[in-house]
């Protein structure tokens, strides 16, 4: 059964860095996407940042220039560096990958359980 697993939320004060990670587990074949989304309160949820298994990579306009995605492919994990955060980037973020594990014949997509991040002074 495939999981993924998110660490690195918290409380951090304006103008602070966080770093989000994420590693995939299970009876894995490949992994094309993986990348970061997140809801805050009352909002639907939107990406803030993806990456392919070849390196192409999209961000959000509003977090271009201030977070970095990268991904480890060997040990099927995607990192979030976020710097320079503010109170708008307060939500939950969730983990997401686009995957073929055993017993499927497609790729699939997964969803880590979210971890909080919170910009407040």
């Amino acid at each position: 059964q495939v999981q993924l697993v998110e660490s690195g939320g918290g409380l951090v004060q304006p103008g602070g860095s966080l770093r989000l990670s994420c590693t995939a587990s299970g009876t894995i074949f490949d992994i094309n996407v993986m990348g970061w989304y997140r809801q805050a309160p009352g909002k639907r949820r939107g990406m803030v940042a993806i990456i392919t298994n070849n390196g192409t990579i999209n961000y959000a306009d509003s977090v271009k220039g201030r977070f970095t995605i990268s991904r480890e492919n060997r040990k099927r994990t995607v990192h979030l560096q976020m710097n320079s955060l503010n109170p708008d980037d307060t939500a939950a973020y969730y983990c997401n990958a686009n995957l073929w594990s055993r017993g499927s014949r497609n790729y699939d997509d997964y969803w880590g359980q979210g971890t909080q991040v919170t910009v407040s002074s």
